[in-house]
């Protein structure tokens, strides 16, 4: 849905410059297309590293490894390169690349635990990776997410939740009372006037914000 929300917004020449969403709808590839297609910068979490050496104090995950796009190697931490480069070839991603290294460098490696896991009597290491755009483009969203900053400006998008929930708890906004799209559409925008006519007022009244909504198991832990 990423590409045909900003392919209509820019359609209609009013395309944000910065894009807030949620993690659902964040990956490396909308990262990169977002901005090369309509200058769109998209700002939310990115998925962390799955693989168990970024989640080990010692490992060696992806982040380490010297990635030489222009001759196509990878140079890992104890300085050995890889031993090819090729398309790995799977439906849901087409674009990854498959990048393994020796097994007599990886056999011989002093640091081999803090790298691989392997009960094979020919161990060794094998990256896969995004292409170059795409990689660097979650490498440093995964930097750039740990920071203050980052989490400063996706608060922005917590108004966001508080809007869709008051659209739903409070004007029904799940369920369309008409057929058709254009019908649907319009109580789209009689919703949208009401929400703000309704915040308008509030605010001209002084009314203080609801506080977020605590579930009830967290209230248990906070009273235990």
């Amino acid at each position: 849905m990423m590409q045909s929300i900003e392919q209509e917004l820019h359609q209609a020449n009013v395309p944000p410059r910065v894009h807030l969403v949620d993690a659902g709808y964040v990956s490396a590839r909308v990262l990169v297309k977002s901005q090369e297609r309509f200058g769109i910068e998209v700002v939310g979490p990115v998925s962390v590293d799955t693989q168990w050496q970024a989640h080990t104090p010692s490992g060696i995950d992806a982040s380490q490894f010297v990635l030489d796009w222009e001759n196509r190697q990878a140079i890992c931490p104890q300085e050995k390169t890889s031993t090819s480069w090729s398309w790995l070839n799977r439906k849901s991603h087409p674009d990854l690349i498959k990048i393994p290294f020796s097994t007599t460098d990886c056999r011989s490696c002093p640091r081999l635990s803090d790298c691989v896991q392997s009960t094979s009597k020919y161990p060794r290491r094998t990256l896969v990776i995004r292409p170059q755009a795409q990689h660097a483009a979650l490498q440093a969203a995964r930097q750039r997410q740990r920071t203050e900053t980052f989490q400063q400006r996706y608060a922005l998008r917590a108004g966001v939740e508080a809007t869709i929930s008051q659209g739903v708890r409070a004007f029904d906004l799940r369920r369309s009372r008409y057929v058709g799209l254009p019908k649907t559409h319009l109580q789209h925008l009689a919703i949208a006037t009401a929400i703000n006519l309704v915040r308008l007022i509030d605010w001209l009244d002084g009314s203080p914000l609801t506080p977020t909504r605590v579930s009830a198991f967290e209230r248990l832990y906070k009273a235990a």
